[in-house]
């Protein structure tokens, strides 16, 4: 019977740090393997690889448990979220909270081997995704605020293989918070009339009536950044970096097609797609550098 309970609730803590729906794992990331790429001029040595990308999987599972803390009292009314494992009472909520801690200092372990550098941004990382639950309830665009936490492993990455932070980080950082404003735009949009009774406050709430263009917005300042990377690294502008861009820029394209008219399935499909723009640059930066 222990056996039992003890595989029951393994499974409540796998549904409460969402690792059954990877896609908030590749959308953290493809950016954070991005600025790996940069920073190593396309060759990451193994350790920060392996250290960064499990560093991703174990910060956004605390993320998502912080969040249903968070939120615990909110989900309840959302048809989306109503049967997640905190608020549906199938654990405590000292149990999130503990699932965070744990994850997050295990987290901050792999940055043992680093620099101080790495490390003060580490802590900032960690205040970002602890207290981004709680940009909901005042801020108007708390998407921005989800993608500085969302993209702070391009600082890190650069910090730790460099032991600095040029203006390319800053912009790979500036890029990912509009993309982040596109994607989880279109994830609000899936719940904004839940959203508009409860009182919290998303980019989809604040946009209104033009929410499709800010996301198709969002997407071009996401693009028009990258390619002013590419163009600070010297990529020419006929290069397998910039075809990333282009069939990026045609997933943007295929993402209004399914959001324009603003069904929450269409929506729901085209923030999962994004998965495939994150893959997209990530796939031009690779051959780039594989073709020097």
């Amino acid at each position: 019977m222990a056996a039992f309970d003890l595989r029951g609730r393994a499974r409540l803590y796998w549904r409460l740090v969402r690792l059954h729906r990877p896609i908030g794992i590749l959308l953290l990331l493809w950016p954070t393997l991005w600025a790996l790429l940069i920073a190593a001029d396309g060759m990451p040595p193994a350790y920060p690889a392996f250290a960064f990308i499990l560093g991703t999987v174990l910060m956004r599972s605390a993320g998502c448990a912080i969040n249903d803390f968070a939120d615990r009292d909110f989900d309840r009314h959302v048809a989306r979220t109503r049967d997640r494992p905190l608020t549906s009472g199938q654990i405590a909520p000292w149990e999130a909270v503990a699932v965070f801690v744990g994850l997050s200092l295990v987290s901050l372990l792999l940055v043992i081997p680093f620099n101080g550098l790495t490390w003060a941004l580490a802590c900032v990382a960690a205040f970002l995704a602890v207290s981004y639950p709680f940009t909901k309830r005042f801020l108007a665009i708390p998407q921005a605020y989800l993608g500085v936490a969302f993209g702070f492993g391009i600082p890190m990455a650069f910090a730790a293989l460099r032991a600095e932070l040029p203006p390319e980080a800053w912009l790979l950082l500036l890029a990912n918070i509009a993309w982040a404003i596109a994607y989880d735009t279109e994830y609000a949009m899936v719940d904004r009339d839940d959203d508009l009774k409860i009182g919290i406050r998303t980019s989809a709430i604040t946009f209104g009536r033009l929410d499709v263009a800010a996301v198709m917005a969002s997407y071009a300042i996401t693009l028009a950044l990258l390619a002013l990377v590419g163009s600070r690294l010297g990529f020419a502008h006929w290069s397998p970096y910039n075809a990333g861009l282009l069939v990026a820029g045609g997933v943007a394209v295929y993402h209004f097609t399914l959001i324009r008219d603003r069904s929450r399935e269409g929506c729901f499909r085209a923030f999962n797609h994004n998965n495939w723009f994150g893959a997209a640059v990530f796939a031009g930066l690779a051959l780039q550098y594989a073709a020097r």
